[in-house]
């Protein structure tokens, strides 16, 4: 059957691949001979060729058909090739730590090679008697480097602290890279935040969100506009091209309509960041929540008393607003089953556990009860509206009580009804937990949450939506199992539970959701 669909691609192109080429990389024959492909083999997964041809990218089955060339793989002693680039804080902390993990359970041997200062190399070896089985080829600049990477087909796989821009994603998809908004194209290997931090004893010890935004567009420039003594405040930030940074202006400047001052302090590394900060008593910078050294971290506050303090579980509900989710982008074509098996292994429980012990936050569901979430409810009980009758939050607590959230939340785009980037990467989670029987003999609950504008009665009936939303998603990613013949229900309660205030567009942000809770 191999031969046969190797033979059927190729015959599409016969009248004219039977035509002599000028000396390529490789060529690939029929076993009869009457079908050739010539081309510049692109990449080998141990089972498909990916070849450049003058028709474009082909992919072929290697069992279809027999390779001559210099570029030829060894079919006998096959070592899988993987290309990564992108983020320096993802590439140097905590993908090694994963990739070490990976061998410790699996039974290899990883040796890391330092190339030069932005590339290293991991081979990974068989223990028993040190068969080369794959090497992993790394490049950490930064996400921008990454992407770029990726379009010159110099990269497999983008690190990225950021989501993909709209005109990347196009050249993507015009590459023959496909979708990477789409489902499976990018996954979300752990979890940060930005966090506004200043030097150790700073007397400002809160910031809204807005008045953040402002600080850093150079709108507000001394301390005494937030509390603290009359002295020039100094702004630090990471360099512009880092993800990081991008990610600032999207998720803090972009929904206040701002751009950051080009007066900035700019710093190459996150250490040099928190290092600027901690000397200069009169700076405030945003770091990432993985790498804040000994600098004093802000509470996130609202004009309406909110307050949000950046922690493993606020964060990993994405309750806190500017969380940054650490993303691996993966183009639709094969990788090999080496490289395949790791990225399998990165959802895995242990990995979950190599991601905490890399400093950073971790995606294994955690259980909540309601009683371990007495600042939420406190919160949310004080900013309940006029419109939301005392029955409803009475209801709210009686369905909740006796069950747990799960930290697993979903989110929405902005003025969208489509999940977020951290929100379609938990759909797949949760969808293997299902399938692998984690909740089975359990309840399980989808509510949606919505935030307060517009009136009480249409805020339920969206929020209603979307929780049947998530669940049609979870359903339709849990392939292997039919969730109709589980205990699962939807319900929602609109605008009775808010997170944050509604005068800002990270506070709406933040209150429509969608939580899942079990029994």
């Amino acid at each position: 059957m191999a031969i046969h669909r190797a033979a059927k691609l190729a015959a599409f192109f016969f009248l004219l691949l039977t035509v002599p080429l000028a000396a390529q990389d490789v060529t690939l024959t029929s076993p009869d001979g009457s079908v050739e492909i010539n081309g510049t083999l692109l990449g080998f997964d141990g089972d498909f060729y990916r070849v450049e041809t003058i028709y474009g990218e082909l992919t072929v089955d290697g069992t279809g058909v027999n390779c001559a060339g210099p570029a030829c793989p060894d079919l006998q002693n096959y070592v899988a090739q993987l290309s990564v680039s992108g983020s320096a804080t993802i590439g140097e902390v905590l993908m090694p730590a994963l990739i070490e993990g990976f061998a410790l359970q699996f039974g290899y041997v990883a040796e890391r090679t330092r190339v030069n200062s932005t590339h290293f190399t991991y081979s990974l070896r068989n223990k028993a008697d040190q068969t080369l089985l794959g090497t992993f080829e790394f490049r950490v600049t930064n996400t921008d480097e990454g992407f770029a990477d990726l379009l010159a087909d110099e990269a497999d796989i983008v690190m990225s602290l950021r989501e993909i821009r709209l005109t990347e994603n196009r050249r993507a998809t015009e590459a023959g890279l496909g979708d990477l908004t789409g489902q499976n194209r990018s996954r979300v290997l752990a979890l940060d935040a930005m966090v506004a931090i200043t030097a150790p004893g700073n007397p400002v010890d809160a910031i809204s969100p807005a008045v953040l935004a402002r600080v850093f567009a150079g709108r507000v420039t001394n301390w005494s506009q937030l509390g603290g003594p009359d002295a020039p405040i100094s702004v630090h930030l990471r360099d512009p091209k880092s993800g990081l940074s991008q990610a600032v202006q999207d998720r803090l400047m972009a929904p206040a309509g701002l751009v950051l001052d080009s007066r900035i302090l700019r710093h190459p590394t996150n250490k040099a960041l928190t290092q600027a900060v901690t000397n200069d008593p009169f700076a405030i910078g945003i770091s990432s929540y993985s790498e804040t050294g000994n600098t004093d971290v802000l509470v996130l506050t609202g004009t309406c008393g909110f307050s949000l303090r950046a922690g493993r579980v606020t964060i990993k509900t994405e309750d806190y607003p500017l969380t940054a989710p650490m993303f691996l982008y993966i183009p639709a074509r094969r990788l090999p089953q080496l490289a395949r098996e790791f990225l399998t292994y990165t959802r895995s429980p242990s990995a979950q556990i190599v991601i905490r012990r890399a400093g950073f936050v971790d995606q294994a569901p955690e259980e909540l009860s309601i009683n371990q979430q007495g600042d939420r409810f406190a919160n949310a009980i004080s900013l309940i509206g006029t419109e939301i009758d005392l029955s409803e939050v009475k209801r709210l607590v009686e369905v909740l009580s006796p069950m747990k959230r799960l930290s697993t939340s979903f989110r929405f785009r902005a003025g969208s009804s489509a999940l977020d980037a951290q929100s379609l990467s938990n759909v797949q989670q949760l969808a293997r937990a299902i399938e692998t029987g984690v909740y089975d003999e359990r309840a399980i609950k989808f509510v949606g949450f919505s935030d307060g504008q517009g009136s009480a009665d249409t805020n339920h009936r969206i929020a209603q939506q979307r929780a049947h939303a998530v669940l049609a998603a979870v359903k339709q990613a849990a392939e292997t199992v039919d969730l109709d013949e589980l205990n699962i229900t939807v319900d929602a309660f609109g605008e009775a539970l808010p997170m944050a205030c509604d005068d800002s567009a990270w506070g709406r942000q933040v209150n429509r959701r969608v939580e899942v809770w079990v029994r």
